[in-house]
């Protein structure tokens, strides 16, 4: 499990390092009558005419990952509601907001946010205090971790598809010594 994160974690760092090598595009739109041609999978289109918009990302195991074109203001419990939320095989405890170095926002260098869904989402007290919402930047991209998990029905069925394989390979077996 520990080799899954260390690769996991060196695949991320390679995606988001190609993807602050290129220019920074402009992040930042009022309104979104320009997007209404833009088509193609994994790209969701949230924006509000009138308002400032912004481009965001959401990876990993969560129902609908892909960019986003959202308002300006949207926090991440926003985001991971437009995304559909976690699947079952995400890590809600290693969350991560990656916001790159963005000389125009004043971020002098690439950040990582570590979050817990359980407190975004679960806290027992509701209070702004407590709880670490934070809002989304131009750019920023939310990476919920995982693995895939077996549970007892998906074992079951490795159980019994390799049962059945050995005891029909023993019959064969048996039917040909018999017969010789």
């Amino acid at each position: 499990m520990s080799i899954f994160k260390k690769y996991f974690s060196l695949l991320i760092v390679i995606l988001i390092s190609l993807n602050v090598a290129h220019s920074q595009p402009d992040r930042e739109q009022v309104g979104n009558e320009n997007l209404l041609n833009i088509s193609g999978g994994a790209f969701y289109n949230y924006a509000q005419k009138n308002k400032v918009n912004i481009e965001v990302n959401i990876w990993g195991y969560v129902q609908k990952p892909g960019k986003y074109l959202i308002p300006k203001g949207v926090t991440v419990q926003d985001l991971i509601s437009y995304a559909g939320g976690p699947l079952v095989d995400a890590n809600l405890d290693e969350i991560r907001l990656y916001r790159p170095k963005n000389d125009s926002l004043h971020i002098t260098s690439d950040l990582i946010i570590s979050l817990d869904y359980n407190d975004l989402f679960w806290e027992n007290e509701v209070s702004p205090k407590n709880k670490i919402n934070p809002v989304l930047l131009p750019g920023d991209i939310l990476i919920f971790p995982g693995e895939p998990r077996l549970f007892f029905k998906e074992n079951l069925s490795v159980i019994l598809s390799v049962a059945s394989v050995l005891i029909s390979l023993g019959i064969l077996v048996l039917t040909i010594t018999r017969n010789n």
